[in-house]
């Protein structure tokens, strides 16, 4: 069937003059799109030719216009402005294209308008990455045609001509990509809520606000799924216009755990004991999917991808086994709520590398985590004071003399190599840094994929 609304969007935006700001993963795409259909691009983005490589001659072959470097704002141009994921939408010079005329939108928000198929979208502070792939993974082992997008996957927007009503696409979306979001998708969910992403967003309020966009615009006859036990997810429940699907692991939920078993109401549907991926973390991940999928995909198809699925990569991620040593990546722990999360999975104190990039979070509660969880800490990255000094509140406030052995390390070889000085056969080596990596790295995948080389070539 022919995307009538994908026509005439291709139609219209081909007469105008179109400025991407941002060429990462998911504009790339996006700007080789536009240049195709015949438009005028122009695309901006803070890097220099130098550090962008060959992708540079590649779009000026296509005859994008490039504006790069420190001044990259001062040139946007276009009719239409497409922002990157996680630019604020209110920058003076966002703010200037409105006032002379300009549409300022995102590949995601375009999508939502021009997609035929039924849409899941999840977000939240923890677990949405494997709640996506699960979702995802559920519905492909049923036999439905199933697309995969937003943070995960591949930009979308360019492939809805191949799309159909009876597809799903399945999308991870952050508060970035919410924040001007004015459409909701048919099934909406959200993992949890926790103090995030404090350095992009005003206040914790303006955070909150930005993920409720998922489920604001959505109508009677849709589903939302949320989290009964996270206070800030259950008061948003409150206005569910559609379907309410709470889920719990400790209260009694629509979604819920008894003797060993998630039940959707009175329908028993998975064994805890099935599931493959280790953590009380990763049966809430479980509960979430099941909340979404519930109806569409059959109990078999969801207990085959407990029992298959291992995890996702850079999530308490096994690396390898050294001198009877393991050595864990999960490198996606970019807050200490992650952190404290992943520590709880392991019985046995571990030896941790921790630290990256402050992003406005306290990091008080980690400490006497750290004082439960950890024998030998690896500090490395513009948060090792902020996490030492967590640490040392806790020892205060618990009373206790220091029990962790903490190490200061430059580079992720020294402390890959501290780590594992400082463990023995039987011990676990795991990064988990409750910091973004954008003091050192470019994502948390640069991160992890640097630690899994060292740790892979010792």
């Amino acid at each position: 069937m022919i995307n009538e609304k994908l026509l005439r969007f291709e139609e219209e935006i081909k007469t105008k003059k179109v400025t991407v700001i941002g060429i990462g993963i998911s504009n790339l795409p996006l700007i080789k799109y536009l240049a195709a259909l015949g438009c005028k691009v122009s695309a901006c983005d803070k890097r220099t030719e130098e550090k962008l490589g060959s992708v540079c001659s590649e779009l000026k072959e296509l005859g994008v216009v490039l504006y790069l470097g420190e001044d990259y704002l001062k040139n946007i141009d276009g009719d239409v402005v497409f922002k990157t994921p996680g630019m604020r939408y209110d920058l003076p010079e966002l703010n200037s294209a409105r006032e002379r005329g300009a549409v300022v939108t995102s590949e995601m928000e375009v999508f939502f308008e021009l997609c035929p198929s039924h849409i899941i979208a999840i977000t939240g502070s923890d677990g949405k990455t494997t709640t996506t792939t699960l979702i995802h993974k559920m519905l492909e082992k049923e036999g439905k045609h199933a697309w995969l997008g937003g943070n995960i996957g591949f930009p979308l927007l360019t492939r809805v001509g191949e799309m159909t009503a009876d597809d799903y696409v399945v999308l991870e979306l952050s508060s970035f990509q919410l924040h001007t979001m004015r459409k909701s998708p048919e099934i909406a969910v959200m993992t949890n809520i926790t103090p995030n992403h404090l350095d992009m967003h005003k206040d914790y309020q303006e955070y909150i606000d930005a993920k409720k966009n998922i489920m604001l615009y959505q109508n009677s006859n849709n589903i939302f799924v949320a989290n009964m036990s996270n206070d800030v997810t259950f008061e948003i429940s409150k206005e569910a216009k559609g379907e309410l699907r709470l889920f719990s692991s400790k209260d009694n939920a629509l979604i819920s755990i008894k003797n060993d078993t998630i039940y959707f109401g009175d329908d028993d549907i998975l064994k805890v004991s099935d599931i493959k991926v280790p953590g009380a973390h990763n049966v809430e991940n479980y509960m979430t999917a099941i909340g979404a999928v519930y109806g569409l995909v059959s109990k078999n198809s969801i207990c085959e991808i407990a029992k298959t699925f291992g995890g996702v990569e850079h999530r308490i991620e096994l690396v390898r086994v050294l001198d009877g040593v393991k050595y864990y990546n999960s490198s996606i722990d970019s807050s200490p709520n992650r952190t404290i999360n992943t520590l709880k999975v392991f019985s046995e104190k571990v030896v941790m590398i921790s630290g990256g990039k402050d992003k406005g979070i306290a990091y008080d509660e980690i400490g006497p985590a750290i004082v439960n969880h950890v024998k030998t800490l690896v500090l490395i990255g513009a948060t090792s004071d902020a996490i030492e000094n967590a640490l040392n509140k806790a020892y205060k406030d618990m009373k206790i003399e220091p029990c962790v052995n903490v190490l200061r390390a430059k580079t992720y070889d020294e402390a890959v190599a501290f780590a594992r000085e400082n463990a023995k056969e039987g011990d676990t080596v795991l990064l988990s840094p409750a910091s973004t990596s954008f003091d050192m790295f470019n994502n948390f995948e640069e991160r992890g994929n640097t630690f899994k080389n060292i740790v892979n070539s010792l």
